[in-house]
């Protein structure tokens, strides 16, 4: 299944999510191109909107991704790697994996002043809907678990226009709700399966976390 853009799958997801209007919920973006979509759920549930930062995290000649970094420095392995080959990898890019670290937490924090980000004491004891705009193998799913696991919310709830097998496997494992509106065996890069090019640049996707109360209907 296609989508003719984030915004409207955005709005088909929110449809689906009326029993959380005005309930006690945030809701936290994995993606640029999930702040787009949730942008849309927050509108009609009256919800907060805030964006996890994570960047991946890769070493030379291995086409999956060795696992992410999150805004706090947690590491999450990408669980398609066995131990042994966790061990391995480790053992012969070790200065490679903890470079590629260090660079991309710097990252992070230079995005971290901005508003919109996510805050730990906004999301304590609320019903928390991760939003994503694809899912390939729900590794993002895990380092988000991973992180809320040291807050105490009352639910987790995950939604996504387009997720693979794999990652939907993720979702009932992690997730005490889930909505998704198509499932494939396995995705091409997510925005093939959007008609529209909707990821705004990075200044307007602050500028959509910051506004999004305004945005209320």
């Amino acid at each position: 299944m296609y989508f003719s853009s984030r915004t409207k799958a955005g709005k088909q997801l929110a449809a689906l999510l009326k029993d959380y209007k005005s309930a006690d919920s945030v809701i936290i973006a994995l993606t640029d191109g999930g702040v787009v979509v949730g942008a849309q759920i927050a509108a009609e549930l009256h919800c907060p909107l805030m964006l996890m930062l994570m960047e991946d995290i890769k070493i030379p000649g291995e086409p999956s991704v060795l696992g992410v970094v999150d805004q706090n420095g947690g590491f999450t392995y990408n669980d398609m790697y066995s131990t042994g080959e966790l061990e391995s990898l480790e053992s012969e890019y070790r200065g490679v994996i903890e470079q590629e670290k260090m660079e991309q937490w710097h990252q992070l924090n230079r995005i971290l002043g901005n508003g919109g980000i996510l805050k730990e004491e906004i999301v304590r004891n609320k019903v928390v809907i991760l939003v994503a705009d694809g899912l390939t193998n729900g590794l993002s799913l895990i380092a988000a678990s991973n992180y809320l696991k040291k807050i105490s919310i009352k639910k987790l709830v995950i939604v996504t226009p387009l997720a693979s097998v794999q990652a939907v496997d993720k979702m009932h494992v992690l997730a005490d709700e889930i909505h998704i509106l198509t499932v494939m065996d396995t995705l091409m890069d997510i925005s093939h399966y959007f008609e529209e090019d909707d990821i705004p640049n990075q200044e307007a996707i602050i500028e959509i976390l910051k506004n999004a109360i305004k945005n209320w209907k």
